[in-house]
């Protein structure tokens, strides 16, 4: 009898800690979509509201202002996105703000964008930075990509903007 009361108190635990610990463990476990992180995507909205961690109960860090803003996308968390900036600021925003259209921010000085992926070739337009604009293409991972700001199509090097990663193939 006594065996047996153990065996139902020590069930009887059992069942109230996985019961209590099953949200903390489901929680801890963060979930997403499977695909490779990090990786670049941008912002959907023209307002968006930077958060300290993984829903709206955490406080508001920071707002973007910027419709098409590059962003890098480092850990998900169910429908939430932990994103990195150009200027390196991290924080938590939901996944409806967010798009997978590729784009980029000028970093340095003024640009130019190129007729033809070689520092020879004609100029077609010259960009400031912190101007936004489409990745169009970055083939064969090389060193160049076919891009679209202002209204201007041309191809600007890799190095003269935040958006694509060293060797990535964007098509």
């Amino acid at each position: 009898m006594v065996q047996w009361v153990r065996t139902v108190r020590l069930g009887a635990l059992a069942l109230g800690l996985s019961i209590i610990l099953a949200p903390v463990l489901a929680y801890a476990a963060p979930q997403g979509t499977g695909l490779p992180l990090p990786r670049f995507i941008s912002l959907r909205a023209d307002k968006a509201k930077l958060r300290t961690g993984p829903g709206v109960q955490y406080p508001e860090e920071w707002v973007y202002l910027r419709k098409d803003l590059p962003l890098e996308i480092i850990a998900e968390h169910h429908t939430w996105r932990k994103i990195r900036d150009w200027q390196g600021t991290q924080g938590w925003m939901h996944q409806s703000l967010l798009s997978g259209k590729r784009t980029l921010i000028v970093t340095g000085t003024v640009r130019t964008l190129r007729s033809k992926p070689d520092t020879n070739s004609h100029p077609v337009a010259r960009a400031e930075p912190g101007v936004v604009g489409t990745i169009m293409a970055c083939p064969d991972g090389k060193l160049w990509c076919r891009v679209e700001v202002g209204g201007f199509t041309g191809w600007m090097r890799k190095l003269e903007f935040w958006g694509a990663y060293k060797d990535e193939v964007v098509e």
